[in-house]
């Protein structure tokens, strides 16, 4: 998804290999490494080229919505985005009174040109198309599929996906969320096929079908903002290459290095694991089993 209301076409992860310095064998302390071993940052804090000198800039767009932000205030460091962009600060040696936030439109932000920000977190999918106009750092959350339904219908308060087999299902045509009826859930009545997945939200209301099957992010943003009682029953389990949301940062960045570096350690220490427990697990999309 781009943010949660748009699609993109799901594309492998890397970080594409800046410069290299040094030497491959011996990385400086605090340097990052590309995938050929190479040192490419000084990944100290004094070592990093910031828009701001001693002040790291984060970017997203306005307004920030829930569950990735609350309140439509990224610098209170609730939702989940907002969470990891500081912990990503944390890990480059930025306290929370050195992080300043920028409005940027999402459009801005994968464009190419010169940015107002060191990075960017605004539900952006990694892919090799925009790789051509800025830098992504690995990715801090992979995209899951999730059951969307209404308050009282009759999947409403399933915990497996045992309890989905009879339901009514639908999702867009030829998505990944298709797939995961099919697959996943296994109906035993055929999925119905929608162009739009606002057609498939019109029948929804209509109580024409049980439940409808999107991205997590889609899947907030139907409930927030495109169902007066929807409730999502739940996120299916992980199959396969996930689609990523990444750090958007400038071409050819010097910090991207440093960010993804960020990123992968938040990741290996179980922080990423937890917040999403934190925000988005317990922001009402539970594990269906």
């Amino acid at each position: 998804m781009t943010r949660s209301r748009l699609a993109v076409a799901i594309a492998a992860l890397g970080v594409a290999a800046l410069g290299a310095c040094g030497s491959p064998s011996a990385p400086s302390p605090g340097s990052a490494t590309d995938g050929a071993g190479q040192t490419v940052a000084s990944c100290s804090k004094d070592g990093l080229k910031l828009v701001t000198p001693g002040k790291l800039t984060v970017g997203t767009d306005s307004p920030a919505y829930e569950p990735w932000f609350v309140d439509n205030d990224p610098s209170n460091g609730k939702g989940f985005e907002s969470a990891v962009a500081y912990a990503i600060a944390d890990k480059l040696g930025f306290p929370k009174d050195e992080v300043t936030w920028q409005v940027v439109p999402f459009n801005n932000a994968i464009a190419p040109a010169p940015k107002n920000f060191d990075f960017d977190v605004n539900q952006i999918s990694i892919s090799e198309q925009r790789r051509k106009a800025v830098d992504f750092s690995s990715g801090y959350y992979d995209v899951r599929q999730a059951v969307v339904t209404y308050k009282g219908s009759p999947i409403d308060g399933k915990t497996a996906i045992a309890d989905l087999k009879g339901a009514a299902l639908a999702a867009q045509v030829g998505t990944t969320s298709y797939t995961a009826i099919v697959d996943q859930i296994e109906p035993t009545q055929d999925p119905k096929v929608f162009d739009t997945n606002d057609l498939a939200v019109q029948a929804l209301k209509n109580k024409q079908i049980d439940g409808v099957v999107v991205d997590v992010p889609t899947a907030f943003y139907m409930v927030a903002a495109q169902l007066d009682d929807g409730v999502i029953v739940g996120q299916l389990p992980m199959v396969g290459q996930p689609e990523q949301f990444g750090a958007v940062l400038d071409l050819h960045s010097p910090l991207t290095p440093c960010v993804t570096k960020a990123v992968d350690a938040l990741r290996a220490d179980g922080t990423l694991e937890k917040l999403q427990e934190q925000w988005l697990t317990n922001a009402g999309a539970p594990e269906l089993k």
